[in-house]
């Protein structure tokens, strides 16, 4: 069977360089049986696009859980990095697939890769998949916490910034630092912007500085606007003279 590698112009670690393949297309639509053929006819698991994207990337952004572990059984690299530095973890996470995720994290996947100015933890992708499972799951295999990306503080900002309320839960039972800070700032500052009251209780609840401002001197008050269920919360809290407890 002719396999549809492209015109190749690199050979890399892991393979060579190309446009997708019909490995990558075949792991992308979850078509087991054609990748099953094209690994049997000689076809590389490891061949990589032009953005250093795998099948095995491919496989896991979309959640084929077939696919990811026909290739793992074939040889592909658990740990291989895109352009971006992301992991097929990475992707699984983001695609909040936790049987793929517990299947890569079975077969050897860094929990935690180190980080580059262009990259996040799969606990942050995880978070912003949304899918506590598979925060949980990362968590259980020691994913840290406090994991800070430039761009999106700890995996506790980016839960807060996209308003995936377990997934916080999750991550504060786990132990995460309340009052960590992005740019001074904190996870309650992503909470009153959005206006979460739900959200801005359970921070309080856990120690949650009302009062931190952020490089704009701004408060999380400072970010609600009046007689919103955020604001009143908020000054509530101010009212009673709240003081929030030292996280050790």
């Amino acid at each position: 069977m002719a396999v549809d590698a492209g015109t190749p112009y690199f050979f890399g670690d892991i393979g060579f360089w190309s446009e997708r393949t019909e490995v990558h297309k075949a792991a992308y639509q979850g078509q087991v049986s054609h990748l099953q053929s094209l690994i049997q006819s000689g076809a590389s698991v490891n061949i990589v696009a032009v953005d250093s994207i795998t099948p095995l990337h491919e496989a896991a952004i979309r959640g084929q859980t077939q696919c990811v572990r026909l290739l793992l059984d074939a040889g592909a690299q658990v740990d291989a990095r895109n352009v971006d530095g992301s992991t097929p973890l990475c992707e699984a996470c983001s695609a909040g697939s936790s049987e793929c995720v517990q299947l890569l994290l079975e077969y050897g996947a860094m929990v935690n890769p180190a980080l580059t100015s262009r990259t996040t933890s799969p606990l942050h992708e995880a978070c912003l998949g949304g899918n506590a499972d598979c925060v949980k799951l990362m968590i259980a295999k020691g994913a840290s916490l406090e994991a800070y990306d430039l761009y999106n503080g700890t995996p506790l900002h980016v839960a807060c910034s996209t308003q995936n309320l377990e997934c916080v839960k999750v991550i504060l039972n786990a132990g995460a630092k309340v009052n960590a800070v992005r740019l001074h700032e904190t996870a309650l500052h992503h909470a009153a912007k959005a206006n979460n009251v739900e959200m801005i209780e359970l921070l309080v609840e856990f120690g949650a500085n009302i009062y931190a401002k952020d490089k704009h001197e701004r408060k999380p008050v400072d970010y609600t606007k009046p007689e919103t269920p955020a604001a009143l919360c908020l000054r509530l809290y101010e009212s009673q003279g709240f003081k929030p407890e030292v996280q050790k």
